[in-house]
């Protein structure tokens, strides 16, 4: 009988362990189980962070802890009980070789995280993304054993959540960027003219390239009447919905003035006052018009901070067209504004782009560039506007080779035969 009282306190410590290992075991459903809802109510992230933090530091007495997160940078997104701020401190590379659990060496006198007795990377698919640094040092000075497994799991749960709350968002944002872009490119569509006249007299020719997320390029063809005509060409700062409301404003607006006069200063004066307001500063147009007579033979243009044209007469040297005006909308008024007149012009070739065409690079990063172009047409005087273009952009594709265009380009060309 003797025995008896030993075996039964042996017993109640065991009953005591099971019920502590209980206890711990189910505190720890209970916290996975409290993230889990908050993670599945949508909760923003500080609240999860909040939610993780107090499931640490109460529910398993944890008195240390910096928890770096990888976020385009490393990060100490929770940091507490500890001597040092290590949100103002940049994690050292050295941290990077831990690829698992590790004891910290609290003999190293060169390692800045002494105060931390582990460290326990977070990663997935092989990839790092989050290292939580705990320390448990009780008031006696013993350390506590840390549920490593636990804290992993949790910590692993907490970061990939978030993580994929960022990827929704991300993916949220690139759909409605993608919508945005369809919507500027069908506006720039409908803002294209339909059809471009050409016949033995008149021959107008024109190209666009989209680049990936659309510009503002834009050209127009006008007839103002039997015997004149207003062809331009523009490029709208910025991109998507803004630049294609713009460039809407601008066809508009253009439009509605080539009915009213066939005076291209006034046209230009107006433009640049109306582009002024809808845009308050914030974006410009470069654009070129040119208004032809054909009974009268005469050639006027207005420049304003476009892309020279060139102008080819035959028995002429070639001209770049880059008088006139600065960018539309930055100004108001135009602090200067010039109308070229050229006249007894019966045969020309007008060809007009976008910065785009110029600027296309191959694989070495050298551009195509002005020279390359005007020595394309000195060397091809003589071509309609439809092998121009052919020949154009097969040059264009040899240079940049496999090289995608870094913009928008556009080609327009107006030949203009005797009648």
């Amino acid at each position: 009988m003797s025995d008896t009282p030993s075996l039964l306190a042996v017993a109640a410590t065991t009953v005591e362990k099971l019920q502590h290992r209980f206890n711990v075991k189910k505190m720890e459903l209970d916290s996975l189980l409290e993230v889990t809802q908050a993670i599945n109510s949508n909760l923003p992230e500080e609240s999860i962070y909040k939610i993780y933090h107090f499931t640490l530091r109460a529910n398993l007495n944890i008195n240390k802890l910096a928890l770096f997160v990888f976020d385009e940078a490393w990060a100490c997104k929770i940091n507490f009980g500890t001597q040092t701020d290590w949100g103002q401190l940049v994690l050292p590379s050295n941290v990077f070789t831990y690829r698992e659990t590790t004891a910290i060496d609290k003999k190293d006198v060169t390692n800045i995280f002494q105060e931390f007795d582990l460290v326990v990377p977070i990663a997935q698919k092989g990839q790092l993304l989050a290292y939580v640094f705990l320390g448990n040092e009780q008031q006696d000075g013993e350390t506590q054993r840390i549920d490593t497994v636990f804290v992993q799991t949790l910590t692993n749960i907490v970061i990939v959540a978030i993580e994929n709350k960022k990827l929704a968002r991300r993916q949220l944002r690139q759909e409605a960027l993608n919508r945005e872009m369809e919507i500027a490119r069908q506006v720039q569509t409908l803002l294209f003219p339909k059809d471009l006249p050409y016949s033995d007299t008149i021959q107008v020719k024109a190209h666009y390239f989209p680049h990936r997320v659309i510009g503002g390029d834009y050209y127009d063809f006008i007839q103002i009447s039997e015997t004149e005509f207003l062809i331009c060409i523009a490029d709208v700062s910025g991109k998507g919905v803004p630049a294609a409301i713009l460039m809407s404003n601008l066809q508009a607006s253009l439009r509605t003035l080539a009915r009213q006069t066939n005076h291209l200063k006034t046209i230009v004066e107006e433009l640049n006052h109306l582009i002024y307001q809808n845009a308050r500063g914030e974006n410009f147009i470069t654009f070129f018009a040119a208004i032809y007579n054909q009974v009268q033979q005469c050639f006027c243009y207005i420049n304003a901070g476009h892309n020279p044209p060139l102008f080819l007469v035959p028995g002429q040297p070639m001209r770049l067209l880059d008088k006139g005006a600065t960018i539309l909308g930055a100004f108001q008024p135009l602090p200067s504004l010039e109308e070229t007149v050229l006249k007894g012009i019966g045969r020309f070739t007008l060809f007009c782009y976008t910065d785009g065409l110029t600027e296309v690079n191959n694989r070495h990063g050298e551009e195509f560039g002005p020279e390359n172009l005007a020595r394309f047409f000195e060397d091809r005087p003589n071509l309609d506007p439809d092998a121009l273009h052919e020949r154009l952009i097969e040059e264009i594709n040899a240079f940049k080779a496999e090289k995608d265009f870094d913009d928008d380009v556009t080609l327009l060309t107006c030949r203009i035969n005797d009648r």
